[in-house]
């Protein structure tokens, strides 16, 4: 029995030791996958290890969760890379890279304040880190930011984008009427998903204006300039006969080859591309060199590096060009480049090179920049601000030449990460207004009509939505004239004057109908004591009245008159008809013709009955009560006094429709 026992504690022994071992090796090709960058297929390998690994083992969970998430951070899939930065804050990551990663991450995601207090933890270590002041200052001045007034309008590119990834767009000098840009929408035959991206390989696709100026359908460019590589982003010359690109050579189902990234370029005759001739730069092959961009004189070839001598993650160098021989490497400097990633150079003429970078003050991931020179001065580095910059990544600008509008990549929006294009131009000015249609009880009123006209030749008619609202764009310095109508209901019109602004406005327009054939309370008309003489304190009322007349010509109305429980019957309603008349006559007297309105008193006769709006003001009032005399007795004296004001009250009642109609 003892020596039973003793073999079924060495089979477990031996069973835990396996499966550690089989862990640790798990890690380490991870570790493997995620040194040669392919990061995709690290995420999943580290997802099968952090599985396996009990509670207990807090440092190689934290060790996966950390490159976890900074697999899923260079994937671009920040959502799932801050929570493995929690998992490996939370056991307690040796590196306080963990903070500054996990304040990058969150800034992407939107979340600044929390953001904010991550970066303070890191700074409170590391007190001159760049990063971590730029992304600090970044997350305090967001709201100041979102005030100012945007550059440029945007739209997503649906007719360009693919299923998949699509980036770096490029329109083709001197025209304009040709797009190039790079997608992962075809997979190559017999070729695996990329480990680094698990999509496809990147490729250029091509499309041209029709006679309409439409895009046609983007089609895969051929051979030569797409090959079994993965091909990037690219520039022209001014002429677009030479095109400068990128191209990742690696093979995909090996982790044991690195990528190699190279500058090629490829000179266009007719329809026709030579074969890419590789651009030599720097004898080691180790190094990164990517998204070119020439000079508009020719004279330099500016490109991205991780060269040695730079200032942290990949810059933005320069190499004068003669004669397709490549000069010295020549770093932009500390005003351009930071210890993030500077990328994507873009020159629209020699005055503004255009970028991205995660390392200046944004609003997260990647921002365009542009930098604004005279001559070999650069005088300021501004962000593009939003809307063409999010918390997502922002790059590959490209324009239609000196129009100040354009196309550029960006994956907001996108739960998988994926780049998609869109399009840019100046922002204008918007003027709108907007408002909701009610009714007499503050509902709104679903699928009212309002018709539109100004004095400029507009004359439209729009529907609100199922909430009663709607919205409209205006034309500057124009008179409006806007008016209400839902089915029985009363027409409504409003008036207003759009100013003639530089800056964004908008206008507050609601519309209040009133039902037809249903008694309306006509609120504040008052009356003299005991007498039927109109105070000056009814006319905002009454020519509100009047207003409802004119907007509404042929409907006739009886306005009615209604006393307290105080008095007798016949004194009542004389009064309340003197009252009622009074009305009438200062209609009439305003133009309202006579046949269209009855005088009627009431006296006491017809007591309110309660309202669901009555008992939100009154609390002691019940729904569907009638305020008689009876009722009232049951009150007290201050609930009494409230109960005959209500009571003592001005309505009007649509009696027809067709005055005059016929």
């Amino acid at each position: 029995m003892r020596i039973s026992r003793i073999l079924l504690t060495m089979i477990v022994l031996a069973s835990c030791l396996l499966t550690a071992c089989r862990t640790t090796m798990a890690v380490r090709k991870g570790d493997k996958m995620f040194s040669h960058g392919e990061y995709h297929a690290a995420a999943a390998q580290y997802g099968k290890a952090y599985r396996r690994l009990s509670s207990d083992e807090k440092d190689l969970r934290a060790h996966v969760a950390f490159y976890r998430g900074e697999s899923f951070r260079l994937l671009n899939i920040p959502v799932k890379a801050e929570n493995e930065y929690r998992k490996a804050i939370r056991y307690a990551f040796p590196s306080d890279s963990s903070y500054l990663r996990m304040a990058q991450t969150l800034q992407k995601n939107g979340k600044y304040t929390e953001a904010a207090n991550y970066y303070h933890s890191y700074l409170n270590k590391y007190p001159e880190d760049v990063l971590a002041l730029n992304g600090l200052y970044a997350c305090n001045q967001i709201a100041k930011w979102a005030d100012l007034p945007p550059l440029y309008a945007i739209k997503k590119a649906t007719d360009l984008n693919t299923r998949k990834g699509n980036f770096s767009p490029l329109l083709m000098p001197a025209d304009y009427t040709t797009l190039l840009f790079t997608s992962s929408a075809k997979a190559k035959k017999d070729k695996k998903p990329s480990k680094i991206t698990g999509l496809p390989d990147n490729d250029f696709w091509m499309t041209s204006r029709d006679i309409n100026g439409k895009w046609e359908k983007p089609a895969y460019l051929d051979a030569p300039i797409n090959s079994e590589f993965d091909e990037g982003a690219g520039c022209f010359t001014s002429d677009g006969k030479t095109l400068y690109f990128t191209r990742a050579i690696t093979k995909s189902d090996s982790i044991e080859s690195a990528s190699k990234v190279e500058i090629f370029k490829s000179v266009r005759s007719g329809t026709t591309w030579s074969e890419p001739e590789k651009v030599q730069i720097h004898r080691d092959s180790t190094v990164l060199f990517a998204h070119p961009a020439v000079s508009p004189d020719g004279l330099y070839l500016y490109y991205v590096s991780d060269l040695k001598g730079g200032y942290g993650g990949k810059d933005i160098w320069r190499s004068e060009m003669s004669d397709n021989v490549m000069g010295p490497p020549e770093n932009l400097g500390p005003l351009i480049n930071t210890p993030g990633d500077e990328v994507f150079p873009m020159f629209r003429n020699d005055s503004c090179l255009y970028f991205s970078s995660d390392g200046h003050p944004g609003f997260g991931g990647l921002d365009l920049f542009v930098a604004v020179y005279s001559g070999d001065s650069l005088l300021s580095v501004d962000n593009l601000r939003q809307p063409i910059n999010s918390n997502a990544d922002d790059f590959g600008l490209t324009f239609f030449g000196k129009e100040d509008r354009g196309y550029f990549s960006t994956n907001r929006k996108e739960a998988r990460g994926w780049d998609q294009l869109w399009s840019f131009e100046t922002a204008k000015s918007r003027i709108i207004v907007q408002g909701t249609v009610y009714d007499r009880y503050g509902d709104a009123i679903p699928s009212a009509n309002i018709r539109i006209v100004n004095d400029k030749g507009t004359n439209t008619k729009l529907r609100t939505e199922r909430d009663g609202t709607y919205t409209f764009d205006l034309e500057k310095g124009a008179e409006y004239v806007m008016l209400g109508t839902a089915r029985s209901y009363l027409n409504y019109s409003n008036r207003f004057y759009s100013l003639n602004r530089d800056k964004d406005t908008t206008y507050q327009v609601d519309f209040t109908l009133t039902p037809l054939y249903r008694p309306v309370r006509i609120d504040n008309i008052f009356f003299e004591f005991d007498k039927a003489t109109l105070l000056p304190t009814s006319m905002p009322a009454l020519t509100e009245l009047h207003k409802l007349l004119l907007d509404n010509p042929h409907i006739v109305v009886e306005i009615s008159a209604h006393t307290d429980r105080i008095g007798s019957d016949d004194y009542n309603i004389r009064l309340s008809g003197l009252r009622a008349q009074a009305v009438v006559d200062y209609l009439v007297s305003q133009g309202v013709d006579t046949e269209r309105l009855v005088a009627k008193g009431y006296g006491k006769s017809q007591p309110v009955k309660v309202d669901e709006k009555m008992t939100d003001t009154y609390r002691f009032l019940k729904e569907g009560t009638y305020l008689d005399e009876g009722y009232i007795n049951t009150l007290t004296p201050e609930q009494q006094d409230i109960a005959d004001q209500i009571n003592r009250r001005s309505e009007f009642k649509v009696l027809k429709t067709t005055y005059k109609l016929f």
